[in-house]
């Protein structure tokens, strides 16, 4: 194990920098710039040449490059174009919040996809099968945004019942109850495009487990019929399944984007959207870079909890 995770991350550092340098270009190839932002006619080209030359825009594409990375490899990300705070502490104060709502928010589908999942495939193209196929269907159906406004309508406005933005309330002693109640929307929304999307997944590899003959021979034996689906059946359907649940977190990253909007959540999402809007290059590529760390981790964790849950995988 030890050196199958040694190859892994020495394939991982080409892939890393690979993706600093794609990124890196992409962001300059959008049109305009951080000084475009500050244009109106008050202010003279003379000292927009001079903004320029200050944050290093005219320099080549290249040099800015290097200049960058050569700042990363000693641990420095650079400061904000916009805020000009230090991007390393900007992604800190936004990172945990992001972290806090992605990582409930797929606890909870995975806790709601794995028994509709399972139900749905024991009890196959029965009733109960079409009306859960079709609940998850519709969860993955509507927009996320959608869901979103519809709930602070229904939840926040009309029944008064929870708030509908922020991480706590303004003036409020920001306690533990009290960011739970705020999360509880976000989280839903999230929780519900995520059940959507595994529910299918479950109930297939389900289905393909429950026809084999080794649960057969444990009915046989005599087990109930419980005890042969959820030790039996359960362990070995949800071996397929760790791989999506792996590739689901670039995309909670991703769709966060959506949901910290709508939800006035104050984390990555929201801090990646005010960077776009100002052309905040060193914010974005900051981000870009905690996100490649994110996924890359996430890949080499899944591939160990292959061989964790599946003893016929041996890593040498």
């Amino acid at each position: 194990m030890g050196n199958y995770i040694a190859r892994r991350l020495l394939i991982a550092v080409p892939v890393f920098f690979g993706i600093t340098l794609l990124s890196f270009l992409l962001m300059n190839m959008a049109p305009g710039n951080p000084v475009d932002m500050l244009i109106n006619p008050n202010i003279p080209q003379e000292m927009l040449e001079l903004k320029r030359e200050q944050l290093g825009l005219n320099d080549p594409l290249y040099m800015q490059y290097v200049r960058w990375l050569g700042g990363l490899l000693r641990g420095e990300l650079g400061y904000s174009f916009s805020s000009f705070a230090p991007v390393s502490q900007l992604i800190g104060e936004r990172i945990g919040p992001t972290l806090l709502l992605a990582v409930s928010s797929l606890l909870i589908g995975i806790l709601i996809a794995i028994p509709i999942g399972v139900i749905s495939a024991v009890y196959q193209n029965s009733r109960l099968d079409y009306v859960m196929t079709g609940l998850s269907f519709l969860g993955t159906s509507v927009p996320p945004f959608f869901l979103g406004l519809g709930l602070i309508y229904l939840m926040g406005i009309e029944l008064k019942w929870l708030p509908t933005g922020g991480i706590t309330t303004l003036g409020g002693t920001g306690g533990i109850g009290d960011i739970i109640s705020h999360m509880i929307l976000p989280v839903a929304v999230m929780g519900v495009t995520i059940a959507g999307k595994k529910v299918r997944y479950i109930r297939a590899s389900m289905v393909d487990v429950l026809h084999q003959d080794y649960l057969r021979t444990a009915r046989a034996k005599g087990l109930s019929e419980f005890r042969v689906t959820a030790k039996h059946a359960l362990r070995n359907a949800l071996i397929p399944i760790i791989a999506v649940i792996g590739a689901e977190i670039p995309l909670l990253l991703g769709g966060s984007i959506i949901i910290e909007q709508v939800f006035q959540w104050p984390g990555i999402g929201q801090l990646t959207m005010e960077a776009i809007l100002s052309r905040d290059y060193p914010t974005l590529m900051g981000l870009n870079i905690a996100a490649a760390c994110i996924v890359l981790t996430t890949n080499l964790i899944t591939d160990i909890m292959y061989a964790a849950v599946d003893p016929r995988i041996s890593y040498r």
